[in-house]
């Protein structure tokens, strides 16, 4: 129902209300959720890139003991901003960009809640992420690690600039970070399809709807404390200066309690998505979704109360250690709940297809459960005291976070791509993919165990000979370079099968959620007309969620599929059961959004060089906001009804 041959008259109709500008205007101004979701991800998979190229770097002067490839300042560089783009710079903002473009979709909405925020959320990533690695190409980047311990980072130790570029980007980030997700928390309880009731929510949506509100919790500390350290820096207040007052733990601690919480922030989509893969190739329901979605609160909730594990050897009362250690223990439980209820799903299922986006899942779990075996393991406060700063923890954090969030990224891409494009990534090339990254990533990671039990730290550039580590640090780096074949393979699919893949259709998987009943790629304005769901599984539990015809639906629904006053509207729907409540009103592209950021980026940047920039930023912001929200007609202009509406 969403193709031109169902109603031409009506497609016209809303492919010029919903149409985007033309030319250079297009790309400055586009609001469109689809547009900015493809920027947040396209732009996320060029950073993970980079820091696949420093992440080989970082290996290759590890390889062998005493090497020269790295300079120790060109390594502390390295490995900063390898571990800055990961967590800042890819896997958070992947998964706010597959939101963005799905979620809509899934809900049975036209758009957004607040479009032009959605747009300004991208510009502001986007400057950052350049940003920090134009100050990395000019030899300014920061080189204490990304998570910046102080007094290591106070000026007396690091006077320089690199520093300050970190925590103003950084805090300049995570405003981006804040806007997506109340976006698509507003989106999801007040934008879904009539008879989307809670209960009837796709498990993505409620994995994207617990992280934002995990966001929206954890990143203040973030930006608090990166703002404190940058006042330390460049006012001369002294949060974290013991000598005159302050506490260096008090970083630690709020730095943590945004840690840990983000990941499981990066954690809880990729569950969204394997919970979604795992069924259509299943060809049945996920196994025990109540289950799984009150242990993805449950994950949510809990994850706020382990970030001490991260701490225990700064010298803690035991009493209170016990206490973290037995929450980080807990939280393994909801986590388990989700893997047996996609074993029993597999198990009940009828497999009819082990397609790439299956084997990405399938090798999720099996790395999410060894990193989750070790995370137990650490969670125990005798042996953290032992491992901890080795290398065992590298380890571990890069199962649970490379197999535990990039993984089911790459299934999700090959799961969406066809319908983000209209062609499918070839299957042998993504069989290529898996097994060169699935390999590689355990032959470089697993020695790692082993070299942090026979004593290596951790963030060291070089390594004397004779303590044993050669061969396992050698074998590592063959690991990590057979990861990278797997992403030169990954690319060449991506970019091959953007310019001529396999034609899709607009469900090549056989699909379940709502997102595969539009056109691939979806047109403009979504959906020709606005679903009516019946069940969790529409496009399974009822092939015609469109039904009644244009003719027999209640008035409000037709007059908001036909836009009768040549506006961008949308249904307004109770946040728990779904209820019609009205419509909304959807601006149109704008330049204010980029005006903003970059008026906010002036107060950002200009800060690092003066003050007195500060001010000039903010009043450039104010201009924005008041051009923002100036009072004007958003009904379509030079819309000629009478062409539109004449029979072709």
């Amino acid at each position: 129902m969403t193709t031109r041959t169902a109603d031409p008259t009506l497609h016209r109709r809303l492919s010029a209300v919903w149409a985007p500008p033309k030319g250079i205007w297009r790309f400055l101004t586009a609001v469109n959720h689809r547009v900015v979701g493809l920027r947040f991800m396209v732009t996320a998979l060029v950073f993970l890139l980079l820091a696949g190229a420093e992440a080989v770097a970082i290996r290759l002067q590890l390889a062998q003991p005493m090497l020269g490839i790295l300079s120790p300042e060109a390594y502390n560089q390295a490995f900063t901003m390898h571990g800055s783009t990961m967590m800042f710079l890819f896997a958070v903002p992947f998964l706010e960009g597959l939101a963005i473009y799905l979620v809509p979709l899934m809900v049975g909405a036209r758009e957004m809640a607040f479009p032009r925020l959605n747009a300004f959320g991208y510009w502001v990533y986007l400057i950052a992420g350049v940003s920090l690695y134009g100050a990395y190409l000019f030899g300014y980047a920061p080189d204490s690690g990304w998570y910046n311990y102080v007094p290591l980072t106070g000026i007396g130790f690091r006077p320089g600039v690199n520093i300050d570029f970190w925590v103003t980007m950084i805090t300049f980030l995570e405003v981006s970070a804040l806007v997506a997700a109340v976006e698509i928390i507003v989106t999801v309880l007040k934008h879904r399809a009539p008879g989307m009731s809670l209960d009837r929510m796709p498990v993505f949506v409620w994995a994207i709807l617990i992280t934002s509100f995990m966001i929206v919790f954890a990143m203040p500390a973030l930006m608090l404390t990166s703002l404190m350290l940058a006042l330390d820096r460049m006012a001369g207040f002294h949060f974290f200066n013991a000598a005159a007052g302050g506490d260096p733990l008090l970083w630690q601690h709020l730095f943590w309690f945004f840690g840990h919480p983000d990941v499981y922030i990066m954690l809880l989509p990729a569950v969204g998505v394997v919970s979604t893969v795992i069924p259509v190739f299943c060809r049945r329901p996920l196994a025990g979704y109540t289950l799984v979605v009150v242990s993805a609160l449950a994950i949510g909730i809990l994850s706020f109360g382990v970030w001490v594990h991260h701490m225990y050897t700064v010298g803690f009362a035991f009493v209170g250690l016990s206490f973290f250690a037995a929450a980080s223990m807990l939280i393994t439980i909801p986590s388990a709940i989700q893997i047996f209820a996609w074993i029993a799903t597999i198990w009940n299922g009828r497999l009819h297809e082990i397609a790439t986006p299956m084997l990405f899942s399938l090798g999720f779990i099996v790395l999410f459960v060894l990193g989750g075996i070790t995370g137990i393991m650490i969670a125990a406060v005798p042996f953290n005291w032992q491992i901890h700063d080795t290398y065992f923890i590298v380890a571990h954090f890069h199962y649970v976070l490379v197999g535990g969030s990039v993984f089911p990224i790459f299934a999700a891409i090959y799961f969406w791509f066809p319908k983000v494009v209209g062609r499918r990534l070839d299957e042998r090339l993504g069989s290529w993919h898996f097994w060169l990254f699935f390999i590689g990533f355990n032959v470089a990671f697993f020695p790692m165990h082993i070299i942090g039990f026979e004593g290596m730290p951790r963030r060291v550039y070089t390594y004397l000979p004779g303590l044993g580590w050669d061969g396992l640090n050698f074998l590592s780096t063959v690991g990590a370079l057979v990861m990278a074949g797997g992403m030169v393979v990954f690319v060449w699919n991506l970019v091959a099968s953007w310019r001529g893949g396999a034609p899709a259709g607009p469900d090549p998987w056989g699909g379940n959620t709502l997102e595969w009943s539009t056109s691939s790629p979806p047109e403009n304005y979504n959906f020709l007309l606005v679903p009516i769901v019946r069940g969790r599984n529409p496009l399974w539990d009822d092939p015609s969620p469109w039904e009644p015809s244009l003719e027999t639906r209640p008035r409000w629904l037709a007059e908001l599929s036909e836009a009768p006053d040549l506006r961008r509207d949308q249904v307004v729907t109770s946040a728990v059961t779904a209820e019609p409540e009205g419509r909304a009103i959807m601006p149109r592209p704008s330049l204010w959004p980029l005006w903003l950021a970059l008026a906010l980026t002036v107060s950002f940047l200009g800060a690092i060089a003066t003050l007195y920039l500060v001010p000039v930023g903010l009043a450039l912001a104010f201009v924005a906001l008041v051009g923002w929200h100036w009072p004007r007609e958003e009904k379509l202009v030079g819309y000629n009804e009478e062409e539109v509406n004449d029979e072709p």
